[in-house]
C-alpha cells in the first residue's frame, strides 16, 4: 500500500470519526444509536463503492426530483423504499411472532385516510372499471374468536390499473371503510383486482428503467384492519394464477396471501342480485395478533 493511499484511507476515516463525534450528545439514545449507525454504513458505502462527486450529485437530483413530485396523493419516497425493498424489509423485521396471523406486506403510497364509510354487503367500487367481484371473511384472532367492531379499511386499483387518486378529478372509488359485524364477518363489493405498474413517470420509474426491472405489481386488494387488543394489520391479498406473482416491483407477496377467486356467470350473488356480466368471488380471513405488552 502507497503512503498516498494510507494518507488518504487515514483521512477518510478520520473524517468519519468526527462526524460520528457530533453525534455522541444525543440526548435520545435510540436516536444517537440510529445516527451512528446510519453515519458508519453511510460512509462504509460510499468508500466501497469509491463514490464519486457526479455521483453524489446525481443522487442528490434524484432525492429532489423525488420530493417535487410528492403531494398529498402520491409519495414517491414510499415508492422508492418499496423498489429497494426497505419497505417490506421493515415489515418483515416488525411482523409480530404469531405465526398464525394473517402476514403483513407493504402499505403501499395510495392508501387516504378519509375513506368514505359503507355498510357491511355495500359497494367501494362507485364506479370503478372491472369486474364485480364480492369479498367476504371474518376478522378473528388466532385462537379463532371473532373479533366485533374491527375497522377494516380497503382500497385498490381499478381494471386499468389506476387508484382513484391518480385522476384528476378527485373521484373517490375503489376505496372504503367497514366495521365487522357480531361474528366478526366482514363482506363489500368491489371490482376484480387486476396487475398494473407502479408510478413509473418520475425519478423512481427512471431508475428501474435504468436497471432494467419492470414497474408491474400482481393484481391485488389493499387491507388495513384496526381493533382494540390487537396489533394493526397491514396486508394485501393476490390472485393465483397472476403473470406477475414472481416478480413483483416492491416485493411484497407471500405465499399464504395469494387467494382463489371464483366467477359465476348465473348464479345470484350472496346479496340476491345479478350483477351484469357476471361476478366473480374471493374468501379470505383476517387473523390479527394481539398486542406484544412485554
Amino acid at each position: 500500500m502507497s503512503a498516498e493511499h494510507t494518507i488518504a484511507t487515514d483521512r477518510e476515516h478520520a473524517l468519519t470519526a468526527e462526524v460520528l463525534a457530533s453525534f455522541d450528545d444525543t440526548p435520545d439514545p435510540r436516536l444517537r444509536e440510529v445516527m451512528h449507525s446510519l453515519v458508519r454504513h453511510l460512509h462504509a458505502f460510499a468508500r466501497e463503492i469509491r463514490l464519486t462527486e457526479r455521483e453524489w450529485q446525481t443522487a442528490i437530483e434524484f432525492l429532489t426530483r423525488a420530493g417535487h413530485i410528492t403531494d398529498d396523493r402520491r409519495q414517491e419516497f414510499i415508492l422508492l423504499s418499496d423498489v429497494l425493498g426497505l419497505s417490506m424489509l421493515t415489515v418483515a423485521i416488525n411482523e409480530p411472532a404469531a405465526p398464525a396471523a394473517t402476514e403483513s406486506t407493504v402499505f403501499g403510497p395510495f392508501f387516504v385516510d378519509d375513506a368514505p364509510e359503507i355498510p357491511l354487503g355495500g359497494d367501494i367500487a362507485r364506479g370503478a372499471a372491472g369486474l364485480a367481484c364480492y369479498v367476504s371473511g371474518r376478522v378473528r384472532s388466532v385462537a379463532g374468536e371473532p373479533i366485533v367492531g374491527a375497522r377494516i379499511e380497503v382500497w385498490e386499483a381499478d381494471a386499468d390499473g389506476f387508484y382513484d387518486v391518480q385522476y384528476p378529478d378527485g373521484r373517490s372509488a375503489g376505496r372504503g371503510r367497514l366495521i365487522s359485524g357480531a361474528e366478526g364477518e366482514y363482506r363489500f363489493w368491489s371490482v376484480l383486482p387486476a396487475p398494473y405498474p407502479i408510478p413509473h413517470d418520475g425519478p423512481v420509474g427512471k431508475l428501474l428503467s435504468a436497471t432494467a426491472r419492470g414497474p408491474m405489481r400482481p393484481a391485488h386488494l389493499h387491507f388495513m384492519v384496526t381493533a382494540p387488543e390487537f396489533r394493526t394489520l397491514i396486508t394485501h391479498i393476490f390472485l393465483a394464477g397472476d403473470p406477475y406473482l414472481d416478480r413483483d416491483a416492491v416485493f411484497g407477496v407471500k405465499e399464504n396471501l395469494v387467494v382463489e377467486s371464483l366467477y359465476h356467470s348465473d348464479t345470484p350473488a350472496p346479496d340476491g342480485t345479478h350483477p351484469q356480466g357476471g361476478w366473480a368471488s374471493i374468501t379470505f380471513d383476517l387473523v390479527l395478533a394481539p398486542h406484544d405488552r412485554t
